[in-house]
């Protein structure tokens, strides 16, 4: 417990030595062990390298566990002789195209994979089969029914002939 100061005649001067009547005051807290701010740091030091591989490491990760279907490898490309086809109002048009299979599709059958562009052109005007749209739709059509009818990947549909008159 701490004495009361008196300054005045015959008090003790501050910081003088006089006996103790109690007890010894208690000893002053012992500095914190080294030990303990060490694991601290090692702690922060831990979180800050999984946090930095996390962010170099996670998108990779997700990048390869995608929800998506991965796109297929490109196989053979089968090439279908060009071939006149009526269209509408007495007009033809001369197509040829090559059809893209994934990996693991050789070829296809050239006589069915004619037919099914025939009939999917034929009767046309020439204004739908040049829209540039409406060709792009045609031309996504045909691989989805070439897929569909012969169990075959098909990837695109090329033209490399396509002529109206």
């Amino acid at each position: 417990m701490a004495q009361p100061r008196v300054i005045g005649p015959g008090a003790r001067k501050i910081g003088a030595k006089t006996a103790a009547t109690g007890p010894p005051p208690p000893p002053p807290p012992a500095p914190e062990p080294r030990r303990r701010r060490w694991r601290v740091v090692l702690a922060i030091a831990v979180v800050l390298l999984v946090a930095a591989a996390g962010a170099f490491f996670g998108p990779r990760l997700l990048a390869d566990g995608e929800d998506g279907p991965a796109e297929p490898e490109p196989g053979a490309v089968v090439a279908i002789e060009p071939l006149n086809v009526n269209l509408a109002e007495g007009r033809y048009l001369r197509l040829g195209f090559t059809v893209q299979l994934a990996a693991g599709a050789d070829e296809l059958p050239a006589a069915p994979v004619t037919d099914l562009a025939i009939a999917l052109y034929s009767g046309r005007t020439v204004e739908e089969v040049n829209d540039p749209e409406r060709r792009a739709e045609l031309q996504d059509e045909l691989a989805t029914q070439l897929t569909e009818r012969f169990d075959v990947e098909v990837m695109a549909v090329y033209y490399t002939d396509f002529v109206t008159q």
